[in-house]
């Protein structure tokens, strides 16, 4: 291993997809990149299922001829049985090139991307830890190192991305502004699946995805051969089942879904099952002076939309473009990290919201797929009602909200509705609460999801501060000058 410098321009904390996605990014720019991992790669990582805007990422990175030749299980779209609803959801109804994804392991998946990084001349050290982060006031300086061979050290730069993970340095140890959303305070259970059967021919590669009375369950087929298949319940229910043990708990919660229990029926499990808590947060800002969180350091979700690689990579698109435009001199700290701060707060909430419609299985496919036209900023009328959803859950709709511009919402009124209307805990005596609420909670979602409606008209008019994302010719962020504006008023 090379010597870990002093000094470097730019710094980046964890070697996951947005640690990496953005420091690729930025040395592809041609700026001094270092990248601090405290794991030494490949490591075990939960969550393999990519949505389509992975694509566009990949082209950007110059790595998809990587991962297309790497042999990751193509994934066409997904099927659900959620409630008394059945639907499959095709990728290849999208427009443009994102008409698929892959299903991948995350420890071959992460390490393809961290060495990708290293060939595109980023400095990466994994196995060493951030001991330390010195200040000038709020402006991080400096960081202090160790690895396993007791070697320390400390680099300063000029500035930082925290892509810690779900440690969140930044967040838990210096800002401590992360907040937890009560209402998403679950557990995941999972392991993996020899033999088991395949969805049916065109979706044979897609998520299956089934609610149970106290979760949901996903398969996810790894290979030929493998399907990753997992449980998700609120930490209540898993806590009642506690009497039990950690498989039998499992196993059972399988059996509660025809969808996943047929799919695994004449298959074996192959593998330990794993557990980890799975409690959605946020913080309550994503930047600051010379800094950016990306991806789960500043923010995490449940899973069931598959949007954790897709909030990664996006807010590492975002962190690389606002720094280059600040090292450029194209706009000023502020104004990066204000453009930063909401828009990947924005596609945050997007899936926050539409998670929290998923989750009331009372509500019809149909009602699904309005809400989705609800936060779409494109009109697809009632009917292309599928095609809003399925651009929503893609991933789609945020790159092309970064290119084109992201509207100015009123971010203290959506942190409102989240806290009024996402506090309850969902054990049996607050569904008990809710029962007897009746008009009163259906009310309290209603004004919640009308929050949200400025969603439907996006576009280059309202962007944040007057910044959107270009990728070409350079990577950076362009200022909508008011001629512009008024142009697009009036088209």
């Amino acid at each position: 291993m090379s010597t870990l410098p002093n000094s470097t321009q730019i710094l980046i904390i964890g070697g996951g997809p947005s640690g990496s996605t953005a420091a690729t990014l930025l040395a592809r720019e041609g700026f001094d990149v270092t990248l601090l991992e405290r794991e030494v790669f490949p490591r075990y990582h939960v969550g393999e299922s990519l949505l389509p805007s992975a694509l566009e990422i990949f082209d950007l990175l110059g790595v998809r001829e990587k991962i297309e030749a790497y042999g990751f299980q193509r994934k066409p779209g997904a099927y659900i049985e959620w409630g008394t609803e059945k639907w499959s959801l095709n990728f290849g109804e999208l427009t443009g090139d994102n008409t698929y994804s892959f299903q991948v392991r995350r420890d071959e998946f992460d390490h393809l991307l961290l060495e990708h990084s290293k060939s595109q001349g980023v400095k990466v050290f994994e196995g060493t830890k951030i001991r330390q982060l010195s200040f000038d006031g709020d402006r991080p300086r400096s960081a202090t190192w160790s690895q396993s061979n007791d070697t320390t050290g400390e680099i300063s730069f000029d500035f930082m991305i925290d892509a810690s993970g779900r440690a969140g340095i930044m967040a838990t140890e210096y800002l401590k502004n992360r907040r937890l959303h009560d209402v998403f305070q679950n557990v995941g259970i999972w392991g993996y699946w020899k033999n088991a059967l395949r969805l049916p021919k065109g979706q044979s590669g897609a998520i299956a995805l089934g609610s149970i009375p106290d979760g949901w369950v996903w398969g996810i087929p790894l290979d030929e051969e493998i399907m990753s298949v997992g449980v998700v319940m609120h930490k209540s229910t898993y806590k009642e089942r506690l009497t039990k043990n950690l498989k039998d708990i499992y196993v059972e919660a399988i059996a509660e879904c025809p969808l996943i229990a047929d799919l695994v029926a004449l298959g074996e499990l192959v593998s330990d099952v794993k557990v980890e808590q799975d409690y959605s947060y946020t913080s309550d800002s994503f930047s600051g002076p010379a800094y950016f969180i990306s991806g789960d350091a500043a923010c995490f979700l449940d899973p069931l939309l598959s949007s954790g690689v897709h909030l990664a990579t996006y807010s590492a698109l975002l962190a690389a473009a606002s720094i280059t435009s600040v090292i450029r001199g194209e706009v000023t700290e502020s104004q990066a990290a204000s453009f930063y701060d909401q828009s990947y707060r924005q596609a945050y909430l997007r899936f926050l919201v539409f998670v929290s419609a998923f989750y009331d299985q009372n509500r019809g496919k149909d009602s699904y797929f309005w809400e989705a036209q609800r936060l779409s900023r494109r009109d697809f009328g009632s009917s292309n009602l599928k095609l809003a959803f399925l651009n929503l859950v893609s991933g789609v709709e945020d790159l092309e909200d970064a290119k084109e511009g992201i509207a100015d919402f009123v971010m203290a009124e959506m942190s409102q509705r989240i806290q009024s209307s996402h506090s309850i805990r969902q054990d049996k005596q607050a569904l008990a609460i809710e029962r007897e609420k009746g008009n009163e909670v259906m009310k309290t979602n209603a004004q919640f999801f009308n929050a949200v409606e400025g969603f439907s008209i996006l576009s280059a008019v309202g962007a944040v501060d007057g910044l959107y994302v270009t990728t070409q010719p350079k990577l950076g962020l362009v200022q909508v000058i008011p001629l512009q504006r008024n142009s697009l008023l009036h088209t």
